[in-house]
């Protein structure tokens, strides 16, 4: 007999349909999985097994074909235990094949019987709504992350008996408890501003980085606060809007890194510099989200830039420039997206203390070839880029510039100027403007023309750094709450562009 069911295999981060076909027959016994499974996938025979015959079942002693639909789709991990498990108990109708034709199941299989944890929930609950399939069944551990996707009847269940029981009818499924926000437990909260003593420049430049979307750089001598000031932006970012917090928690289920409520505080993501292109934005086999993905809708900050190794750093200039990558692995493409703030902070020399009086030990060759290392077209995507001075006596004596709370405001009403302004172009803030978009939506006033008009015409500017000064500009003006770029906003994002020359440094 053939039964089937459906189930859910993790494209990327996109949830493809699989149908788990099971033929039973007479012959010698035998448990054969075709579909271009990996070993996880062929593997599952042992657990399927097992699990069946512990859970009070009989497992046929017949030949048993499982397909895996489509066949061109790689299928890997294994999530696909449980629907393996209820089309055998369906062919060999111990379970009726009727009521499995309206349920969709994910999740791993113990040798007990158990349904383990599987990671990817969300994105098979989407997939689920998609396939207009009434029910999910689920880990009991994930039902309260699938049971965000609206419109889908979610059934965590403990192991394979509850789950036939589900299905059956004999035991309706208990309703996940609602998603508490994983904002909310986290055990630990983003650092506050008020911290930060005098750096009243840095500060205006994360301000204007957090309302405007824009990438960052910071440069300056070891503990002048760089890495204290990046670590603090996250606290002054707007929340997520539902659609992006879904988004969010998507990729996050699929990497396994999150298992429960949805994410609303937006992703701060800060990989060692020994990291590799791969797992900077994304690949391996089965290709995986890299940190530019985890980062998506967040702040992806890379401490001491000039230490990670160029090929990384150059592998971020795509997914800079469009939001998502392609990882191309045989002959299919997966888009991961990327849609990221990047702040990065640096030294000016390999000593760091380049421009600090005497300080600095380098060699002019050690200063070329940590300049080498910073790759042009990477600061040419860079909107902001801010030289970071120790502080004087005075200014850490002083009371705080501004705190968290203060300027979070700034920065939400500067953002819901945009969403008003970009409701109908799906454009979310000033950084992701096309530069049709910026003709049409950045006014400038006639001076402000011409102040970067000069800066361009100078060669200060290349043609991709006019948008992004224009960007900043844009996002200047939003934060004082003006309709049109004046030349003071211009001028301020022009001075927010100029990186300190290290040779001048030594100079003075």
């Amino acid at each position: 007999m053939l039964a089937k069911v459906a189930t859910f295999a993790i494209d990327g981060v996109e949830p493809r349909q699989v149908t788990v076909e099971v033929d039973i027959r007479p012959g010698l016994p035998a448990f054969t999985i075709v579909g271009l499974g990996d070993a996880a996938v062929r593997e599952s025979r042992e657990r399927v097994r097992s699990a069946i015959l512990n859970s009070g079942f009989e497992f046929p002693q017949r030949r048993i074909t499982a397909n895996l639909a489509p066949a061109s789709l790689r299928k890997a991990g294994p999530g696909f235990d449980a629907a393996l498990a209820l089309a055998v108990l369906g062919a060999s109708e111990q379970v009726p094949a009727d009521p499995l034709s309206r349920v969709a199941v994910f999740g791993e299989l113990s040798l007990s019987g158990a349904l383990r944890d599987a990671p990817g929930v969300l994105a098979v609950a989407e997939g689920t709504r998609r396939a207009a399939i009434p029910r999910l069944i689920v880990p009991w551990e994930r039902a309260r992350e699938a049971a965000l996707v609206d419109g889908l009847e979610v059934a965590g269940v403990d192991g394979l008996r509850e789950a036939v029981d589900i299905v059956t009818g004999r035991r309706l499924p208990a309703p996940p408890s609602s998603p508490a926000p994983a904002a909310d437990r986290s055990a630990v909260a983003p650092p506050e501003l008020s911290d930060v003593r005098g750096h009243e420049v840095p500060l205006l430049a994360l301000q204007i980085a957090a309302a405007g979307g824009h990438n960052l750089l910071m440069e300056g001598p070891p503990g002048t606060g760089k890495t204290m000031l990046a670590r603090r932006l996250q606290s002054i970012l707007p929340p997520l809007t539902r659609p992006q917090a879904i988004e969010v928690t998507r990729i996050h289920s699929v990497a396994g890194l999150h298992a429960d409520g949805l994410i609303t505080q937006r992703p701060f993501r800060a990989p060692h510099h020994t990291i590799s292109s791969a797992g900077l934005v994304g690949g391996g086999s089965p290709p995986r989200p890299g940190e530019a993905s985890l980062a998506h809708q967040g702040v992806l900050f890379l401490d001491e830039l000039s230490e990670f190794q160029r090929i990384a750093l150059d592998a971020l200039r795509q997914p800079l420039e469009d939001g998502r990558v392609s990882i191309v692995r045989g002959q299919r493409a997966l888009i991961f997206p990327t849609r990221f703030m990047l702040v990065a902070a640096t030294n000016p020399c390999p000593c760091g203390y380049a421009g600090v009086g005497t300080l600095c030990s380098c060699a002019e060759a050690d200063l070329r070839r940590h300049q080498r290392r910073l790759s042009g077209p990477l600061l040419d995507r860079m909107d902001l880029l801010v030289t970071v001075v120790k502080p004087t006596e005075h200014e850490l004596r002083a009371p705080p510039v501004t705190d968290s709370a203060r300027a979070r405001a700034r920065v939400r009403e500067a953002r819901q100027r945009q969403e008003r302004r970009f409701r109908a172009t799906g454009v979310s803030c000033n950084a992701q403007l096309e530069p049709g978009q910026l003709r049409r939506v950045v006014r400038l006033e006639e001076r402000a023309h011409q102040v970067l008009a000069r800066a361009y015409d100078s060669g200060a500017l290349s043609a991709r750094g006019r948008h992004r000064v224009l960007r900043v500009a844009r996002t200047i003006a939003d934060l004082d709450a003006r309709r049109d770029v004046q030349a003071d906003d211009v001028l301020l994002a022009l001075s927010l562009r100029q990186r300190t020359d290290t040779d001048h440094m030594r100079a003075a």
